[in-house]
């Protein structure tokens, strides 16, 4: 160290030192400002980076939270469909029960006015058949007592008498 104190030279010294500025100025004007744009504008490039990778996750979370609210809303749907055809299904085996009651009491009423019909024609034919018989006997009756004119007085008698009475 000693060597370099006692070789030292101002001349030498001074160039050395204007050498050196001059080269700081140079690299000031000509090389820091393009280094320094380029690291700013990678340094720029990153935070955009990182606010679109921000944003970009803020975006997933909220297709998320759609994605969750559509997939809730289609199960309310499903479910009221379901709702809904489960109560179709149960009023139309209500209507078809009370149409297949009233079709059977439809029948009924028209099997009892049938039974009703047929037994009215029964009973008029029992009657047409039983004044019939009635007539045949009655008719041969009368031949019988007619025949006789003791017997056909006491029936003219008994029939005056009757008469009398009412």
């Amino acid at each position: 160290m000693e060597k370099l104190i006692n070789q030292f030279e101002l001349g030498l010294f001074v160039w050395q030192v204007l050498i050196f500025v001059g080269l700081i100025f140079l690299l000031k004007k000509f090389a820091w400002k393009p280094i320094l744009d380029a690291v700013n504008d990678r340094e720029e490039g990153i935070k955009n980076a990182l606010l679109s990778a921000e944003n970009a996750r803020k975006e997933m979370q909220n297709l998320q939270a759609d994605n969750q609210r559509i997939l809730q809303e289609a199960r309310m749907e499903r479910d009221n469909m379901l709702k809904d055809a489960r109560e179709i299904k149960e009023k139309m085996i209500a209507d078809s029960k009370e149409e297949a009651q009233a079709q059977g009491l439809k029948m009924i009423e028209q099997a009892k006015a049938a039974i009703e019909g047929e037994k009215n024609a029964a009973m008029a034919e029992l009657k047409l058949q039983v004044s019939t018989l009635s007539l045949t006997i009655a008719e041969k009756l009368l031949k019988d007592e007619l025949s006789n004119k003791e017997a056909q007085t006491k029936l003219v008698e008994k029939m005056l008498g009757d008469v009398k009475l009412n």
